[in-house]
C-alpha cells in the first residue's frame, strides 16, 4: 500500500507547471468561458462564507433590482437557469427577506419579482465582494480590451437566443 501511496505521490509531482494542452478543447468557447466562470464563483462563494446563499443569487437580486417586476421566466432565461433552480433561489431570497413576488394583475400565471429594502442592502454588500473577487483578474486586460470583451460577450449570448426569436 506504501508503494502505490508512493507512486501516487511521484505522479503528483510531476504535474506540468504553466500550460497544458487543451486537447479537443482548445477551440470551444463555452469551456473557455465556463473555466473563468468556475473560478471566480468558487473565490466569491468563499469571499461570501454564508452557506445560506446558493450559487447564482447574486445574479438573480441585482437583475431584480435593475429590472422592478421581471418575471421568473425572463430571470431564469437572463441568468441560464432552468425553472426548477430559478424558483428555489427565489425561495431562499424570499426567507432571507431580500425579494418579493407579486402576481401580475394582467396574467394571473406569472410572479412579478422585486427587491425588498433589505435585499439592496445584501446586493450591495455582495456587488463590493463582487469587485474584490474580480480586481486581481481585471489587470489582464486594459480598459479598452474590458469594452471589447463585454461587447463580444454580449454578441454571443445574443446569437444563444437568435434561433428561438425567429
Amino acid at each position: 500500500m506504501i508503494a502505490k501511496a508512493e507512486s501516487i505521490a511521484s505522479v503528483e509531482d510531476d504535474e506540468p507547471r504553466g500550460e497544458i494542452s487543451l486537447g479537443v478543447l482548445d477551440d470551444l468557447v463555452g469551456f473557455r468561458i465556463r473555466r473563468i466562470q468556475n473560478h471566480l464563483s468558487r473565490a466569491f462563494n468563499a469571499l461570501l462564507d454564508r452557506e445560506e446563499i446558493r450559487p447564482g443569487a447574486f445574479s438573480a437580486l441585482a437583475l431584480i433590482a435593475a429590472n422592478p417586476g421581471l418575471s421568473q421566466k425572463t430571470l431564469a432565461r437572463e441568468v441560464g437557469f432552468d425553472k426548477a433552480t430559478i424558483v428555489a433561489i427565489l425561495d431562499n431570497m424570499e426567507r432571507l427577506g431580500w425579494t418579493m413576488r407579486q402576481r401580475s394583475k394582467t396574467d394571473r400565471r406569472r410572479h412579478l419579482l422585486f427587491v425588498t429594502p433589505v435585499g439592496l442592502k445584501a446586493l450591495e454588500e455582495m456587488r463590493a465582494l463582487a469587485h474584490v473577487n474580480e480586481a486581481a483578474i481585471k489587470t489582464a486586460l486594459s480598459d479598452e480590451e474590458h469594452q471589447i470583451l463585454h461587447t463580444l460577450l454580449d454578441k454571443l449570448y445574443k446569437r444563444c437566443f437568435a434561433d428561438s426569436e425567429q
